[in-house]
C-alpha cells in the first residue's frame, strides 16, 4: 500500500505539492461549505493536472504548473498524444474543461430553484477532482483502482494541528478539551465514517454509557449522524460548521 508521503513521487516536488495542496483546498473548503473557494480551487487544480499530463506525454515535467493561453484548445491537443494511458489521452483531457468551466462561469447563485446550485457545483468539483487524482495515482504508480482511491481518501482527510495520528490511532493533543469538542474535531479529521469503538478509543474516555448518550445527543442536534445498526458515525454539515468556528476561536 502506498503511503501518502510517497504519492506521486515521480513528479517534481513543486508540481507535486501544488497538486496535493490544491486538492486538499478543494476538500477542506467543501467540508466547510465554502462553495466559491472550492470551485476556484477546482480551476487551479485543472491547470496543475494539465501540466502533469503535458509533461507525461513529453517526457519532461515542468517544475510548477503553467496556464495555457487557451485552456480548452490545449486540452484538445492532449488527445493527440500517443504512448500514454488512455485516461491521460482522452478521459482526463475531456473532463478538465468542464471542471475549469465551473470556476469560470458557474460562480453565481440562481433564484427560484429548489436546490442550492453552489452546493451542486461544488459537489461536482469534489467528485471529478477525486476521480482525476485517483486515476493519476493509478497510472503513475501502477496500482489498482481500489488502492488508488484509498490513497485519495487518506489525502482528503482534513489536517488539524491539534489532532495527532499514528496508523489507525488519533488523539486530541489538548487534554483539557471537552469530550463533545474532541468527538467533533476527530470526526472532522476523517474522510469516511468512523467506527464508534474507534472514536471511543481515540478520546481516551472511560465511561462508555455517557459517551453513547452524548453521541445520540449530537445526533439529535444534527451535528453528526449515528448509524446505530452498524455502530458508525460521520459528521454532518452543521457539525463541520461547528468545528470551523471552534478552531477559529482557538487561534
Amino acid at each position: 500500500m502506498i503511503k501518502p508521503e510517497q504519492a506521486l513521487s515521480v513528479l517534481p516536488e513543486g508540481l507535486r505539492n501544488q497538486l496535493l495542496e490544491e486538492f486538499q483546498s478543494i476538500v477542506n473548503n467543501f467540508m466547510e461549505r465554502k462553495w466559491g473557494p472550492s470551485e476556484l480551487s477546482g480551476g487551479r487544480f485543472s491547470e496543475i493536472v494539465y501540466t502533469i499530463l503535458d509533461g507525461c506525454a513529453s517526457g519532461a515535467y515542468a517544475s510548477s504548473a503553467n496556464k495555457p493561453r487557451s485552456f480548452v484548445d490545449a486540452c484538445r491537443r492532449l488527445e493527440n498524444n500517443a504512448g500514454v494511458a488512455r485516461s491521460f489521452q482522452i478521459l482526463i483531457p475531456r473532463l478538465l474543461p468542464a471542471l475549469y468551466e465551473i470556476r469560470n462561469n458557474r460562480n453565481v447563485g440562481h433564484v427560484g430553484g429548489d436546490i442550492d446550485p453552489d452546493l451542486m457545483d461544488s459537489s461536482a468539483v469534489v467528485s471529478v477532482a477525486s476521480w482525476i487524482l485517483a486515476e493519476i495515482i493509478r497510472v503513475l504508480h501502477g496500482v489498482s483502482t481500489e488502492e488508488a482511491q484509498q490513497l485519495v481518501d487518506n489525502l482528503a482527510e482534513r489536517r488539524h494541528p491539534i489532532v495527532w495520528k499514528s496508523g489507525n490511532l488519533r488523539r486530541i493533543l489538548d487534554s483539557n478539551m471537552a469530550l463533545k469538542d474532541q468527538i467533533m474535531i476527530l470526526l472532522s479529521s476523517c474522510s469516511n465514517r468512523v467506527k464508534a469503538d474507534d472514536l471511543f478509543d481515540w478520546t481516551g474516555y472511560s465511561k462508555r454509557g455517557y459517551f453513547n448518550r452524548l453521541l445520540r445527543q449530537l445526533h439529535s442536534q444534527r451535528l453528526l449522524e449515528f448509524y446505530e445498526e452498524s455502530s458508525e458515525i460521520e459528521i454532518l454539515p452543521p457539525g463541520s460548521d461547528y468545528v470551523s468556528a471552534l478552531l477559529q476561536n482557538r487561534v
